[in-house]
């Protein structure tokens, strides 16, 4: 299965020219190990009404399978990139931002701040990652292995989940 991905940075800096994304580019590399490609890339500032309004049209558009968002996780008062999401989706994924949380805590205090959330908009699964370049490449690496059945299951797959 093709994994049809939206990118979207959020970055008051990096929407204007004044920083380089390089988290962007990092999930682009991440994600090409599921044979996933990225069809739609964006970089936004951290404005809660772009975002929803991107959110929507990328995933009511029913031509995009994932959209992994990078930054606005945080506390800073701009930071509002879980409320766009929360906005948008109809069911929440907590599992996945736990796992990322959990796995993140191991390496620093800082990630009990994350406010990073998962969840899905008609089939369309969203998940918010962290800003940093390294710290996407951690988290997204908790969630990789489950995106490809979580997206079959968000399309309709009937068939029975395995059995570990």
């Amino acid at each position: 299965m093709s994994i049809r991905t939206a990118i979207i940075t959020l970055s008051d800096k990096g929407s204007t020219g004044e920083r380089e994304d390089e988290s962007g580019q990092v999930i682009r590399e991440l994600i090409a190990d599921l044979g996933a490609s990225a069809v739609h890339y964006e970089i936004l500032p951290d404005e809660k009404s772009r975002i929803i309004e991107t959110l929507k049209r990328l995933s009511d558009s029913g031509n995009i399978d994932l959209i992994l968002t990078t930054g606005g996780t945080g506390v800073a008062p701009r930071d509002v990139t879980p409320e766009a999401t929360l906005a948008v989706i109809d069911r929440e994924l907590p599992g996945m931002a736990e796992a990322m949380r959990a796995e993140s805590l191991k390496k620093t205090p800082h990630a009990m701040i994350s406010r990073a959330v998962a969840g899905i908009r008609k089939q369309t699964l969203i998940v918010n990652l962290p800003g940093s370049p390294k710290a996407v490449r951690e988290n997204l690496a908790v969630i990789l292995s489950a995106l490809p059945h979580a997206i079959e299951k968000i399309k309709g797959d009937p068939s029975d989940c395995a059995r570990l």
